[in-house]
């Protein structure tokens, strides 16, 4: 016979377990910027997206929350009014079908779903327009694991290796920055040199894929100055979660004295595809390594 001592303990460690498993499903990969904004983040205009990301996500939630909220209490209700009663006998009525409710419970959700797609395609059509005309264009390459920024309108680059972290996950070596201006558009082409990386900044609420041999668009405004952080948000290998860097929306006069200084060093012109890993027939390999150095 199970003591009932050993039987609560038991069920006080199944339920710290479950809370350190739901803790960790959440908060894995979630930077301190992201976890910041909340189940539902007010409107934070970092970029010319955020607000409408923010819209759509909080909608959804809302709209998730009523839909649940209603099934579980139809659910009690059903449970409470249809109870069997101590003086029942027998086996309750039994329906083969019932047209209303049948009807009801496929066309409600087929106008669920397509509201929640009329909203979100509209908005990721926006999101994901690109700028004819930008007023700065950058081309941001992964590698393994680093970044390489051409800031192609200025005409200069910056490149940068592995950032090194303590015991702790603090960086000991310097982070890349790339240098943005405030309110000015800008059109980022996406590349990779070696394996499939992705460009994350969780301040922009915004990711994505960097593939090699193929260029990808991001166009958007920062509205707002301040040092975001950006990391690699795709498994690229052993050392995945060194490839860090930072965004810097500054004021136009900074972010002009930036590229003054990289052209100063000596950093003109772009870091092309010549510096990509490569096999004998020229495909990019998705070889792992050794961190990079320059370039």
């Amino acid at each position: 016979m199970v003591r009932p001592t050993a039987t609560k303990s038991s069920r006080r460690r199944a339920a710290a377990l479950c809370g350190l498993a739901a803790t960790a499903l959440l908060t894995a990969g979630c930077s301190a910027q992201e976890l910041s904004t909340g189940w539902l983040p007010s409107t934070r205009e970092t970029t010319d997206h955020t607000g409408r990301i923010i819209t759509l996500w909080n909608g959804s939630w809302i709209a998730a929350l009523a839909v649940g909220v209603l099934v579980w209490g139809l659910t009690l209700w059903c449970v409470v009014a249809y109870r069997r009663r101590k003086d029942e006998v027998g086996l309750p009525a039994q329906l083969r079908y019932n047209v209303p409710l049948e009807i009801l419970y496929t066309v409600v959700p087929l106008m669920m779903v397509g509201v929640l797609f009329f909203y979100t395609f509209r908005d990721q059509v926006e999101i994901e327009s690109i700028a004819d005309d930008p007023d700065i264009e950058i081309g941001v390459v992964g590698k393994q694991w680093a970044w390489d920024f051409n800031y192609l309108t200025d005409d200069v680059y910056e490149t940068s290796t592995q950032v090194d972290l303590d015991d702790e996950g603090n960086p000991i070596t310097e982070i890349p920055v790339l240098y943005l201006p405030v309110g000015e558009t800008v059109n980022f082409t996406l590349t990779s040199r070696d394996v499939i990386h992705s460009f994350w900044v969780p301040g922009f609420l915004y990711k994505k894929d960097m593939i090699p041999g193929r260029e990808n668009v991001i166009s958007l405004t920062p509205l707002q100055t301040g040092l975001f952080e950006g990391k690699c948000a795709e498994l690229c290998g052993q050392y995945h979660s060194e490839m860090l860097f930072r965004v810097a929306v500054v004021e136009q006069d900074e972010y002009d004295a930036q590229m003054d200084a990289l052209r100063a060093a000596g950093q003109t012109g772009e870091l092309g595809s010549d510096l990509d890993k490569t096999t004998s027939d020229g495909s990019v390999t998705a070889a792992d390594g050794a961190p990079e150095g320059e370039g």
